[in-house]
């Protein structure tokens, strides 16, 4: 497939007025999401293409802060021919990292911080200490306050405030499953990598209770090496 081809499977709807969230994983073939700890060992070939493709397709990349410290985020990498093509759909060069974390825990010496071309957003809770709040601000981040918890929805909320509408989520499960709880997930792009890992992995999602939200697949990729894409969108969007 040429990147034209992966850009049409994977391009946000076109009339969008509330945020449209994506969610993107990958895990091995026996359910594990990370090894050691970390998701990267589990990336293939094609999982780093479509990837990168998500990345460059979203106005902004939502994650959780324990999710930024264990994978080491820096900001988001993109080619002069992305720039373009961002440019030429109205959307800024590069796509923000947008932290959620109700303490405002993000190490302002982070490379996500010190790293990164477009400076983070972080999305935190007016309870949030202070003097972690005015450091972020003092390091160039812009932080935004709910005055409640970060809820699904509250999150929603605040990105649509924000103008950032085609919403790319990495993670990680406790962000996932609170955007599940609230119902606000539009699509999951899952891959699955041609590996098995054992050990103590959890699982993509997690939650206080168990929710159920059909979804059906978009679309379906099978690269020569095994692995597996699919794009699951929620069952009432593909009804439409």
């Amino acid at each position: 497939m040429t990147d034209d081809d992966l850009t049409d499977l994977y391009a946000y709807p076109a009339e969008l007025h509330s945020p449209w969230i994506r969610v993107n994983f990958v895990a091995g073939i026996d359910g594990a999401v990370s090894q050691d700890g970390v998701s990267g060992g589990l990336g293939t070939p094609a999982d780093k293409a479509v990837f990168g493709e998500l990345r460059a397709l979203a106005d902004a990349v939502l994650v959780g802060s324990g999710t930024v410290t264990a994978e080491n985020y820096g900001g988001v990498e993109v080619s002069d021919a992305v720039r373009a093509a961002r440019t030429a759909r109205g959307q800024s060069e590069v796509p923000p990292i947008v932290v959620v974390t109700g303490s405002a825990s993000v190490d302002p010496e982070s490379t996500l911080v010190t790293g990164a071309e477009v400076p983070p957003i972080v999305l935190t809770t007016s309870h949030a200490p202070e003097d972690k709040v005015q450091a972020l601000r003092d390091a160039g981040l812009t932080v935004v306050r709910a005055d409640g918890d970060l809820t699904g929805d509250v999150v929603v909320a605040l990105l649509q405030d924000l103008g950032l509408q085609r919403v790319l989520c990495e993670g990680g499960p406790g962000l996932f499953g609170s955007l599940l709880a609230a119902d606000v997930v539009d699509e999951v792009c899952v891959t699955t990598s041609p590996t098995l890992s054992a050990g103590t992995s959890g699982r993509m999602a997690t939650s206080d209770a168990a929710v159920d939200r059909p979804m059906t697949p978009g679309h379906i990729l099978l690269d020569d090496d095994g692995t597996i894409l699919v794009r699951w969108v929620r069952a009432r969007e593909m009804a439409r």
